[in-house]
């Protein structure tokens, strides 16, 4: 279909998956890629099998087991959530009987859906991308139109390989300027957030751009996408360029040879068109950012390290207020304290949201050669085996157990199961986490989440308090 009038990224994935228009504003879309996790899963192929329906494209599903899987070594199919092994064997029995291509336990490529499924191959631009989880929208960082889903969805997806979607507004982000040292994706996605609010991004699918973003590699993007929902959008997306195309090339399900030829000629003309028309735009001056970290119980209650917790609400309404005073009650802070320097009991890495390489990277850089502080617990679980693998392969991981880490198996852990019982931080502790999200009791009952950067995350571990690692490099 030819087109007349310049379109956004993601009109021209929306315009390439619509089935048909059925009124309303709802459309029928063709999904290009479906992955299914233990929680998800297990109870759309339930659902599946109660209607005595099939499959209809098993090749393009796929699946994985990482919310409620136990992350200690040498874990087997364990789970410490109450139910959690009835999720486990309901999801790798149907798995197995539908034929759906499955990274159970003991594969090597197993991991979190939203680090394996970019790391694979799995999803690639242009593609839409559904899996029942929040945070799908984290592999828009490739160029995909990715979104998480209920059951019903799900369970619609794998009978049909369509799904009924409404279509949300446009809105591009330009994240303008040079970031300071300490200062990272991490960084600037929740300054995003704490300047316009957890629902910033309301019904809108949204586009990062600018020459922060062109500068960042894929770890980075990821990081920007994960945290789109936290911001409230409906998506996040990145336009691929040859960042992109590097990092998906070795991937298992990547095009090979002229096919991997002939997607590129496609991804490229993915761009947004120069003049395209976004129903909002907003730019954010990166240049004078600090570190980021959240002294409260949402992600838009955030500042940076050396800002002091803000005397007043954000939001003016009823609910900001209320929501401003049970932060201070849950976090323990007061109005205008530091939160740099609080004592933490706790340090974890890990998480769809920074949990890849060249975070563990990053973190082990700053952990070389120092110690964990005492009395805090630190836990580093790598994003995929594949993860763990390469830097196993690099001693990272040696570093990390020299420090005092504990070093596990790729998994959600604590993101995922302190707030259901599972592994979780010891009763009413504050923690400092890699995360997206600082709910109460999200990382433990009473546990009080402060989000940050991995490199702050492994600074504050080291102190034993919230830390700017700034400080430790000035250090030496």
């Amino acid at each position: 279909m030819q087109h007349s009038m310049p379109r956004t990224l993601f009109e021209k994935i929306w315009d390439d998956h619509v089935v048909d228009e059925l009124g309303n504003g709802l459309c029928l879309i063709h999904i290009d890629r479906h992955f299914l996790h233990e929680l998800s899963g297990s109870a759309a192929l339930m659902n599946l099998d109660k209607a005595a329906r099939k499959v209809r494209n098993r090749e393009l599903t796929f699946a994985t087991l990482d919310h409620v899987l136990e992350t200690t070594p040498g874990r087997g199919m364990a789970t410490r959530i109450p139910g959690g092994n009835d999720f486990l064997r309901e999801m790798t029995a149907r798995v197995v009987a539908h034929e759906i291509r499955f990274f159970d336990l003991d594969d090597p490529r197993q991991g979190i859906v939203h680090v394996i499924a970019p790391e694979l191959g799995v999803v690639l631009p242009g593609m839409t991308f559904i899996c029942g989880d929040s945070h799908t929208c984290t592999v828009g960082a490739v160029g995909a139109f990715a979104w998480g889903v209920g059951s019903s969805d799900s369970e619609h997806a794998l009978a049909t390989q369509v799904v009924i979607a409404s279509r949300p507004k446009t809105m591009r982000v330009n994240l303008e300027g040079a970031l300071r040292d300490g200062v990272t994706a991490k960084d600037v996605i929740l300054a995003l957030i704490g300047r316009y609010g957890v629902d910033g991004g309301s019904g809108y699918a949204v586009e990062f751009a600018g020459s922060v973003v062109d500068d960042m590699q894929m770890s980075g993007r990821f990081t920007l996408c994960n945290m789109a929902v936290e911001f409230g959008g409906r998506t996040g997306l990145i336009a691929p360029d040859e960042t992109t195309f590097a990092y998906l090339k070795a991937g298992e399900f990547s095009p090979k040879g002229g096919a991997w030829d002939a997607a590129v000629s496609y991804w490229r003309m993915l761009p947004s068109d120069p003049n395209a028309v976004y129903d909002l735009e907003l730019t954010l001056d990166c240049s004078t950012l600090d570190p980021q970290v959240t002294w409260g119980i949402t992600p838009e209650q955030v500042g940076g390290l050396r800002d002091p917790v803000p005397v007043h609400a954000r939001r003016t309404t009823s609910v900001g207020r209320a929501s401003y005073a049970r932060a201070i009650e849950y976090s323990g802070v007061t109005p205008n304290m530091p939160v740099l320097g609080l004592p933490i009991d706790g340090a974890f890495i890990g998480s769809c949201t920074n949990s890849r390489l060249d975070d563990l990277r990053a973190a082990a850089a700053i952990l070389k050669g120092r110690k964990v502080a005492s009395g805090v617990k630190a836990i580093c679980t790598p994003g995929s085996t594949s993860v763990k693998r390469a830097a196993e392969a690099e001693g990272i991981d040696l570093i990390f157990v020299a420090a005092g880490f504990e070093w596990r198996e790729s998994g959600c852990s604590l993101c995922a199961s302190g707030s259901a019982g599972g592994e979780s931080f010891a009763f009413g502790g504050r923690v400092i986490a890699s995360t997206n999200r600082n709910f109460e009791d999200r990382m433990g009952t009473s546990v009080k989440a402060h989000l940050a950067s991995p490199q702050t995350v492994a600074a504050s571990a080291v102190l034993g308090r919230i830390a700017d690692v700034r400080e430790l490099e000035a250090a030496g």
